[in-house]
């Protein structure tokens, strides 16, 4: 290290060309997006509400079956509300989405919100076991790919990504199924009593988000081994493993950040098809059961949820990136 010199440290954020040094306060910032999460939350039921009664026709028709008399249609109606007129369902609707009422399952008699709260924190453990997995996959490859670049690492690293993005997550789990549950009997075939029951369907869901993430974090780690306060910590003779890791790697995963978050919330609904392959009982596996059922409120309440929880992923990734990269608050 050259005497007298001192670690450097990322400087506090530039200004882009033609900004105003005028940073907009957090709570404003706050307040903005807590009213566009309030306007996606309203606007969320209304979608979800008028779809799936256009898109179908009559649900208590498609719920009762074609071939079902007349008078069983009828009272399919009453229960389902469908018999008043649009607006005044969709009044009600509102205000029990507002109580948090989604009704009652046709199936089963029990409130829908019940079976979802049972349901959801299988479903959330494999969601945020599939993002760990994601994670562990996509930044040391991805740094390795970054730091290692045109060459063997780098190249396999690509063709990895390419392979991983393409294979749906579906299919990738019944290989797993067969090669580590069946022939290779190292894992539990199904069930979700356990953690050990979320390894391969982790896995599977990883591999996917993992593939897309890798190239992200490789073209931010690239970016910014390239910048000036990079090359002037070098230029100082800081070890090139505190350059790597303490300085460039911080800054790249900023961006990564805001994508893992989208990305969790997709793993969510990638869990549906997943859980039906490995059989857990989930939060995807009810709603799928409920499709084949006709479940018609449990389809309602649980498309509701599913989507008022990825917005709300993504309101607080917003948050928590304009906390740790300031520049977005400059106005």
């Amino acid at each position: 290290m050259v005497s007298g010199s001192s670690p450097i440290e990322p400087g506090p954020p530039m200004l882009l060309s033609g900004q105003k040094g005028l940073r907009i306060p957090f709570f404003i910032l706050l307040l903005r997006k807590s009213i566009r999460l309030f306007l996606t939350m309203l606007l969320i039921p209304t979608v979800v509400f008028f779809v799936l009664r256009i898109i179908p026709g009559d649900p208590a028709l498609v719920v009762a079956g074609f071939d079902a008399p007349p008078e069983v249609v009828e009272n399919l109606r009453v229960k389902l509300g469908t018999n008043r007129p649009p607006l005044v369902q969709y009044e009600e609707w509102i205000l029990s989405v507002a109580q948090l009422e989604f009704g009652t399952s046709l199936i089963s008699n029990e409130p829908v919100l019940k079976l979802i709260l049972e349901r959801f924190p299988l479903t959330l453990s494999l969601a945020v076991t599939g993002m760990l997995c994601a994670l562990l996959i996509a930044i040391p490859l991805g740094v390795m790919s970054a730091v290692r670049r045109w060459t063997l690492w780098d190249y396999w690293g690509m063709v990895f990504s390419q392979i991983g993005i393409s294979l749906p997550s579906f299919w990738l789990g019944i290989i797993l199924l067969l090669l580590f549950a069946v022939k290779y009997p190292l894992f539990p075939l199904f069930g979700g009593d356990s953690l050990w029951h979320l390894v391969l369907p982790s896995v599977a869901l990883g591999i996917n988000r993992g593939a897309v993430l890798l190239r992200l974090v490789r073209t931010a780690m690239i970016e910014e081994l390239g910048k000036e306060y990079i090359i002037t910590a070098r230029s100082k003779g800081l070890p090139e493993l505190v350059v790597r890791y303490r300085h460039a790697l911080r800054n790249a995963l900023l961006p990564v950040l805001t994508i893992a978050g989208i990305q969790f919330g997709y793993l969510l609904g990638g869990a549906i098809i997943l859980e039906q392959v490995f059989s857990l009982p989930g939060l995807g596996r009810l709603i799928l059961s409920a499709v084949f059922q006709r479940d018609f409120p449990v389809i309602q309440g649980g498309t509701l949820f599913i989507a008022a929880v990825f917005s709300l992923v993504n309101f607080l990734v917003d948050l928590l990136y304009s906390l740790v990269n300031p520049r977005i608050r400059v106005s």
